[in-house]
């Protein structure tokens, strides 16, 4: 199969109105979490991303039966007969451990295989296994695969995270709602998409509260009380902010629908700070900028802190900006693999253990690069509207797992940007 390419000219300018789709790590989970409704669910707002045919797939290994149309995908998990993920999908993607939770919720016991996904750190799943441990999982590794076993059955527990992790969080959940008594998770992520798979669980019968904040609540109640539901996934916060980026690196205005602008608070906020017009609605913000880009330091941290998933974006940002700015990545240690790409295209990026130092520079040249992860490849696309020349991006299968018709959104706000394969270049 002949590999596809991006191909990015420089830009005039990204200005008009676009939508983003549903929030892929919600949507995500809440198709595993429909394991627990035995029975038809129906989710809204379901991006078309590659992402979402591998987990789709999942649960049909498992017997489920998933039908999609657009934006909607309807799954029955009445027929699920299977508690055993194969490793050809798993290793595909990394959020397929989110079966993890539910099916010892349905069955009280699964074998899923260690996951794969973007190699931008070690992504430990320790933190989902010592969760579940308290609930009464029992773990062992055999040939590859995560074997839990529940010898007495799932109980209610108190769940201490070492760090807000929003899988182990999220896994702790969907066991928990059918475990026998009440389980406290402490220091819990309080991403939006908790607060969404939370709504999806409660909408099915569970007993679910603080989701959102560091302390998540649940009463458990019997399996047999879970039942499906209808639901509609949040809108992707991180697909918005590289909406946002693309806006503020070339001036805009534009405006980014389908969004509550409060998942971004502080990425609107560093925005602002480097010089950008930030205006926000119900479920809307638009930016534009008319000044030069300023410096800006930033630390990566949970929810409701600066979201790693755009440092990326804003290092982008960062690099033509006047001065000097601080990166500090605190939660994925091999995220800065994104600098030496747009190294490649002529900015000043020194990377010192988790900090990144940029010396803004006066522009960028096209260069062909490669996307080393979802986010590096959506920011790369991003550098090639503003640089001079043509950029080239491959391995854009990454951006094909996170972001829905990048291409075409961008098309759509006066970006010259295409997809061709490697042999039509």
């Amino acid at each position: 199969m002949s590999e596809e390419v991006i191909i990015v000219r420089e830009s005039e300018n990204l200005t008009g109105t676009v939508r983003v789709s549903g929030a892929k790590n919600s949507a995500l989970k809440l198709i595993a979490a429909s394991l627990l409704g035995q029975g038809e669910s129906t989710i809204h707002n379901v991006p078309l991303i590659s992402d979402i045919v591998i987990m789709s797939e999942v649960l049909e290994t498992l017997g489920a039966s998933v039908h999609r149309e657009g934006h909607v995908l309807t799954i029955d998990t009445s027929t699920v007969d299977s508690y055993e993920t194969p490793y050809e999908l798993v290793s595909k993607m990394r959020a397929s451990i989110s079966v993890l939770g539910p099916l010892i919720g349905r069955f009280g016991r699964a074998h899923v295989a260690m996951p794969g996904g973007c190699q931008i750190g070690a992504r430990k799943i320790d933190m989902h296994l010592v969760g579940l441990e308290q609930l009464g999982v029992h773990f062992e590794v055999e040939h590859g695969y995560l074997v839990a076993t529940t010898p007495e059955g799932l109980h209610g527990g108190s769940i201490v995270l070492d760090f807000p992790s929003v899988g182990a969080t999220e896994n702790a959940m969907m066991a928990a709602v059918v475990a026998e008594g009440e389980t406290t998770i402490d220091n819990a992520a309080c991403e939006p998409e908790i607060e969404d798979l939370a709504n999806m669980l409660n909408a099915m019968g569970a007993k679910v509260s603080g989701a959102g904040t560091s302390v998540i609540t649940i009463t458990g109640v019997p399996l047999s009380s879970m039942h499906p539901c209808e639901h509609t996934t949040v809108g992707d916060r991180i697909e918005a902010g590289t909406f946002l980026v693309g806006g503020a690196l070339m001036g805009g205005p534009l405006t980014v629908e389908g969004i509550d602008p409060s998942f971004l608070r502080m990425a609107i906020m560093k925005l602002r700070a480097m010089g950008c017009t930030v205006e926000t609605a119900e479920d809307s913000i638009t930016i534009s900028r008319t000044q030069p880009l300023r410096s800006v330091d930033i630390q990566t941290l949970p929810h409701p802190g600066f979201p790693t998933d755009l440092q990326a974006q804003f290092m982008l940002l960062a690099a033509l900006a006047e001065g000097n700015s601080v990166i500090t990545e605190n939660v994925f240690e091999n995220r800065f693999m994104f600098a030496s790409e747009l190294s490649r295209m002529g900015a000043d990026v020194v990377i010192d253990d988790h900090h990144a130092l940029v010396h803004g520079v006066k522009g960028l040249q096209g260069a062909p690069v490669v996307s080393t992860d979802l986010r590096a490849g959506g920011a790369l696309v991003l550098a090639g509207l503003i640089a001079e020349g043509e950029t080239i991006v491959r391995k854009i299968s990454h951006i094909d797992r996170g972001y829905e018709d990048y291409v075409g959104k961008l098309s759509s706000l006066g970006a010259r940007v295409e997809r061709t394969t490697i042999e039509e270049l």
